[in-house]
């Protein structure tokens, strides 16, 4: 089988929400050779229908409520895999078949340990399962004409080692390696073209150093390429790090996350640019392919995340849409004209950029929240308490609504990333939930930022109500 090639590659590594189509265009007019997508789970893709999206000059695959799960373009058709979430081989090759004409590879995620995969059966919980593994690959590439690969995590789970995290060790031992390299050998067997390695445990997190010897006795125990993922902060902070880092462990290829998160240009041999160059780099393309503003913001803000105290980093966060955005960075012209060529060519083919005839999209208004796998409504906004000096808080706001009963109950449940001792709150009002996408570095602080979240989307319905009296 020709097609891409994962030898001697750097490669931007799938990320929710930040491997969308500007961050891997970035990606790669920064160097990289290969973008990875963010993880789609095949029951959603399933339902998706594919467009030809002629006002964008994109390919989307959107849901029936008409919201576009993935978006790409040829720009990066030969260098796009797309990764997929699943535990079923049957539904892995549906998905497989409804995107391989419009991707370079294919790639199942076997090492995402968050719940929502966990208890899917999806990501780490396939590790425990050689069996399902080899059915699903074997499956994928007798049946797929593009390459398939897959992405995992070492071997085994913490519940097996002896775990500190007050130290933030994770102790192993030769044995457990071996059980990797089993796995790695099994994957080999079903014919993938490569294999990437992040090189922690299921529940170990970025605070834990990665285990280099692992990636590096999987390298040496299979023929295919591996890609080494897992290196940014102990290793890559530069673009001279990746090299050092393949060294170290000895593999094929690299593939980087959270250095190209805070900033893409981690992909350009020349070195990294100012955050503010790459911010404004990244608008150009969010802006030209009409991205979602709760994606671009939450993109933009880790490439900021140590300038959010900053004028332009609270602007940011307080922005509600893309031009809002734009306007952060004195780009409002930009966003105008862009704008004005979309409509003419909306007119022109008689769609609009979502693919529904004018006729019937005329009131249509895109709601600026995302509702995120655990059925909470997210928007990426930070309460600031120099902007609410003389006014009420939006606790406030809501505390009073409730006393009015103009809203029903409600409560706030928060939860702790240990990393970090960040917060993030989620504010529950008649059965509907809602947060701040954003985490908090207090409880109170992300308490406010829930009910902002919840008082911002609470507008904008209005508003979009409104519009389409």
């Amino acid at each position: 089988m020709s097609g891409l090639q994962y030898g001697n590659k750097v490669i931007l590594a799938p990320m929710v929400r930040i491997g969308t189509l500007p961050t891997r265009l970035l990606a790669l007019d920064y160097g990289a050779d290969i973008v990875y997508g963010e993880e789609l789970i095949d029951h959603r893709m399933l339902q998706c229908k594919r467009l030809e999206n002629k006002v964008l000059k994109t390919v989307d695959f959107v849901l029936p409520d008409g919201r576009c799960v993935f978006r790409t373009c040829d720009l990066e058709k030969d260098r796009v895999v797309f990764q997929m979430g699943t535990a079923d081989p049957e539904r892995a090759v549906k998905t497989a078949h409804l995107v391989e004409k419009d991707v370079a590879g294919i790639d199942v995620n076997m090492g995402c340990p968050k719940k929502f995969s966990l208890d899917g059966g999806m990501g780490a919980a396939l590790l425990s399962q050689p069996e399902k593994v080899y059915q699903i690959l074997s499956s994928l590439v007798k049946a797929v004409s593009k390459p398939v690969t897959c992405k995992i995590r070492i071997l085994p789970t913490v519940s097996e080692s002896t775990y500190s995290r007050q130290q933030h060790i994770i102790t192993v031992d030769q044995s457990q390696i071996e059980e990797t390299v089993s796995l790695a050998k099994m994957i080999e067997s079903t014919g993938v073209k490569a294999l990437a390695v992040h090189g922690r445990l299921q529940t170990e997190r970025p605070f834990h150093s990665v285990h280099t010897d692992f990636i590096k006795a999987v390298a040496q125990s299979v023929s295919i390429p591996v890609i080494a993922n897992g290196g940014s902060g102990d290793w890559i902070k530069t673009y001279e790090d990746i090299e050092k880092y393949k060294i170290e462990t000895g593999t094929a290829s690299v593939m980087i996350a959270r250095a190209a998160e805070w900033n893409p240009s981690i992909f350009r041999k020349e070195g990294l640019l100012p955050v503010d160059d790459v911010a404004k780099a990244y608008i150009k393309y969010a802006v030209r392919y009409c991205s979602h503003s709760i994606n671009a913001k939450y993109c933009l803000a880790q490439i900021m995340r140590e300038c959010l105290e900053s004028t332009k980093g609270r602007q940011l966060l307080s922005a509600t849409s893309l031009r809002q955005i734009c306007a952060v960075w004195g780009m409002e012209d930009s966003y105008d004209l862009n704008e004005d060529e979309v409509s003419k060519r909306e007119e022109e083919i008689g769609v609009d950029r979502e693919g529904t005839p004018l006729r019937s999209s005329a009131k249509r208004r895109r709601i600026e929240a995302e509702e995120n796998e655990y059925g909470v409504w997210e928007l990426p906004v930070m309460y600031n308490k120099k902007e609410y000096r003389s006014k009420e808080t939006p606790k406030g706001t809501i505390n009073n609504r409730a006393m009015l009963r103009k809203i029903g109950k409600l409560t706030y449940e928060t939860t702790t990333r240990q990393s970090d001792r960040h917060f993030k709150t989620v504010l529950t009002i008649n059965g509907e939930k809602y947060s701040s996408s954003l985490w908090s570095k207090s409880k109170k602080l992300a308490e406010q930022s829930a009910a902002l979240a919840y008082l911002q989307m609470t507008k904008m319905l209005e508003n979009s109500a409104a519009n389409d009296k």
